[in-house]
Formats: structure tokens, C-alpha cells, sequence
């Protein structure tokens, strides 16, 4: 794959999740339903591209102790978040309607250590490895400094409230568009 393509289709598709995501709940209530199964779909998309992004980064870094270590570290977070929106997808294609959702989140999050891991602080780890990343890449000079800044941006305001998903998804893009031009054509061995 083009890492250059997962660089702008990945933020594009945590766009395209926020805003499915704002349609969604327009009548009061979040899932089940086309629009909560095609957003997380959609969410599931950018995870996928953003394995290459955490690869091709590393290269640019240097690739030595440090590099490897967020790449590893960011990873994590990604299959946890894959793990996540997986379970959110099932639990929307098996409930009956949004009340029946409740309780089987419930049953999944009383699995020791899912919570924490699934749903709490293992995201966390994507987007701690991004920042990390791209912060190393500033400081060797390979993107401007308002790159990293841009990114935690996004990460904050995604964070601070879900509704603020489509502007994550857009700061990120155009924090991406310098990795753009200086990422290799082919994802890294």
C-alpha cells in the first residue's frame, strides 16, 4: 500500500466517521442502525490505514530505540481501538434497538480488564504514539513544528467531546499533508 494514500485517507475517514456519527444521533440517540454500523466501518477503515502511517513514520525518526518504541507503542493502541469499534459494531448489529445496546456493553466492559484495556486508556496508546511520533520528527526538522501541534489539537478536541470528531479529523489532515511530501512511496521493510 501507498503510505502516502493512508496518510490523507485515514484522517478523511475519522471525518467521515465524526460527521456519520453527528447524523446519527440527530434524533436523540446513537444506534443501532445503518448509519452507527457505516461510521464504525468507517472508523475500523482508518485504524487499518493508520498501521502504515505508524510504520512509515519510524523511517524519518531515525528507525533506531525511540522510533520503534512509538511505532510499538502506537500500534498497540490501534489494535485495542480495533478491538473497541469491533465490539461496537457487533453489539450494534445485535441489539434490537438503542436500550438493548446499554446492557451489552455492559456485559462486555464486566470482563475483567476490557474496560480499562478496550476502552479506556489502550486507545490512548494510538494516539500518544502519533503525538510522539511526529514531536521526534519536528525536532529532527522533517515537518514544521505546528505538525505535532496540529495533532495533539486534534487529539484533544476528539477527546474532549466525540462531536468534535470531523474537526479532529480535519486538523489531522492538514497535519498530514508535510508527511505527505516527505513519506516514501512504499511502506517500509
Amino acid at each position: 500500500m501507498n503510505p502516502r494514500f493512508a496518510f490523507l485517507a485515514a484522517p478523511v475517514l475519522l471525518t467521515a466517521y465524526g460527521l456519520i456519527r453527528l447524523a446519527d444521533g440527530l434524533d436523540g440517540e446513537r444506534g443501532p442502525g445503518p448509519a452507527w454500523t457505516t461510521g464504525h466501518l468507517a472508523f475500523l477503515g482508518a485504524l487499518v490505514l493508520f498501521v502504515p502511517v505508524l510504520l512509515t513514520l519510524r523511517r524519518p525518526a531515525g528507525g533506531g530505540r525511540l522510533a520503534t518504541a512509538t511505532a510499538a507503542v502506537g500500534l498497540a493502541g490501534v489494535v485495542l481501538s480495533m478491538a473497541q469499534i469491533t465490539i461496537d459494531i457487533v453489539v450494534g448489529l445485535r441489539a434490537g434497538d438503542h436500550a438493548a445496546m446499554g446492557p451489552m456493553f455492559d456485559r462486555v466492559q464486566e470482563v475483567p480488564g476490557v474496560a480499562l484495556a478496550v476502552y479506556d486508556a489502550g486507545p490512548m496508546l494510538f494516539y500518544v504514539g502519533l503525538i510522539v511520533a511526529v514531536a521526534h520528527l519536528a525536532a529532527r526538522r522533517v515537518v514544521p513544528v505546528w505538525t505535532p501541534i496540529a495533532i495533539t489539537l486534534s487529539t484533544v478536541a476528539s477527546a474532549t467531546d466525540l462531536d468534535l470528531l470531523p474537526a479532529g479529523g480535519l486538523l489531522m489532515l492538514m497535519a498530514f499533508v508535510p508527511l505527505v511530501r516527505s513519506v516514501p512511496a512504499a511502506v517500509p521493510a
